[in-house]
């Protein structure tokens, strides 16, 4: 018998049923082992193989070949425990690390566990995911969570984990100057892991302007937009070198891409290091020999293995800030999980696109108020049925677990201008008996 209160609501979980075809339907949990805790998740973030899979049944060798519930970026709260759990209670909140090995294996013993044959990695078929209300998860893959961090950047460890890998891989320090081939969620968090292990210089390409200009905002030295034809690689390696000032000592490459692999070992300083972290393509032509010639190393990386701890210690610290990363946010709902995995698939403006399975969900919220505070900057608020009691100056208290609905067109920002009408979606919380509200920042960029 596990430590923990008993749930009895029917679990429900995001089911890959077809191609685009996503159902919310009941997942029923394995039972709870003596090492294992039941999470209830609160934040899943969308991952591009969680795109893949739902577009295309694949991702390389993994196919889906029956219904997988979906998901692997997760944070969530301890709702029960094992009976030989000693480091979580109940009530803490943890992020969790996706993929479980064999720990019996030569690769496992040696410590490079993300190698390990017998992987059990959510939302990698067949093994289900966790875009779920519940899921049952070993204990030592369940990190707490720090005071000041919030479920979301729990959540964002996870695509955090691949950067601090390659990271590692490619012994980034203080006077390694770093080359990004693109700027999606991985080559935006590879940004800010380089710097966090101290890269002087960063220079990030892309072939959209705007994550270009995110890349900007979050540290890049240097944004260089490319094309996709193999010809322009000579005058897109001319401009990064200028931007560079210096020689390329490490190339991640954050797409996979002939041209971007390419463009990588040519930019690259003789007995410098190319780094392939992301896989778009299975095979490709790129021109090694000149490359050997030069002793550029070719450094491959697949997921990651014990950086949980670090990701917590550079979030905590403020060494990396992932908030600005998160653009979107949908609750769990048929509709909303449809939306926001049309939201990623169209790229545009969306980064990372969290759900959140335990949360009731409205149009849009502004920042949630501690107890006792009142804000005047929430305007035209519809107080009563969610918690908040009016106040002078336009504001309203906070009384329990609960969040401010706000229509987009009625807001007046706590920190910037107003929101678009598609800027964002949030989840209003059920209150908890006798619990203070966690501190949640302002969601308005």
């Amino acid at each position: 018998m596990g430590k923990g209160g008993q749930s009895h609501e029917e679990n429900m979980a995001a089911w890959l049923v077809g191609i685009n075809t996503l159902k919310i339907q009941p997942f029923k949990l394995p039972p709870l082992g003596p090492h294992d805790v039941k999470v209830r998740m609160k934040a899943v973030g969308i991952c591009g193989s969680d795109v893949h899979f739902l577009k295309t049944l694949r991702l390389a060798d993994f196919v889906v070949k029956e219904p997988m519930v979906i998901g692997h970026e997760c944070a969530g709260i301890i709702e029960e425990v094992g009976s030989e759990v000693k480091n979580l209670v109940p009530g803490d909140r943890v992020a969790l690390e996706p993929g479980i090995s064999c720990w019996r294996c030569n690769l496992c013993k040696e410590g490079r566990y993300n190698l390990c044959d017998e992987m059990k990695f959510f939302a990698t078929p067949p093994v289900h995911g966790s875009l779920a209300r519940q899921v049952v998860h070993p204990a030592d893959l369940c990190f707490k969570l720090p005071d000041n961090l919030s479920l979301e950047e729990g959540a964002m460890c996870e695509p955090l984990s691949v950067a601090v890998h390659a990271c590692r891989r490619a012994d980034i320090g203080p006077e390694t100057n770093v080359l990004i081939m693109g700027a999606g969620p991985i080559g935006l968090v590879t940004i800010l892991a380089a710097r966090a292990f101290g890269a002087p210089r960063i220079v990030i390409v892309d072939v959209d302007e705007h994550r270009l200009s995110v890349a900007k905002d979050l540290g890049a030295d240097g944004v260089v937009k490319v094309s996709t034809n193999m010809q322009d690689i000579p005058e897109e390696v001319e401009k990064i070198c200028e931007l560079m000032g210096a020689a390329v000592h490490v190339s991640f490459d954050c797409a996979g891409f002939n041209k971007t692999m390419s463009t990588a070992l040519t930019a690259t300083r003789a007995g410098g290091r190319v780094c392939l972290v992301g896989l778009g393509h299975n095979e490709m032509t790129v021109p090694l020999t000149p490359a050997a010639a030069r002793e550029v190393d070719i450094i491959g990386i697949f997921r990651y293995k014990n950086t949980w701890p670090l990701c917590i210690e550079l979030l905590r610290s403020g060494k990396i800030d992932v908030k600005p990363l998160i653009t979107h946010r949908f609750g769990f709902s048929q509709e909303e999980v449809e939306e926001a995995f049309e939201t990623s698939a169209r790229g545009g403006n969306a980064i990372k696109l969290p759900f959140f399975p335990n949360y009731y969900c409205y149009d849009y919220v502004l920042k949630s108020v501690l107890v006792g505070e009142a804000d005047p900057r929430i305007q035209n608020h519809r107080c009563s049925a969610w918690g908040y009691q009016p106040v002078g100056g336009g504001g309203a208290r906070r009384m329990g677990r609960f969040a401010v609905q706000e229509r987009a067109s009625e807001t007046v920002a706590l920190t910037g201008p107003p929101m678009e009408t598609d800027s964002l979606v949030f989840g209003v919380e059920e209150p908890v008996p006798g619990q203070l509200p966690p501190p949640y920042e302002s969601i308005i960029a």
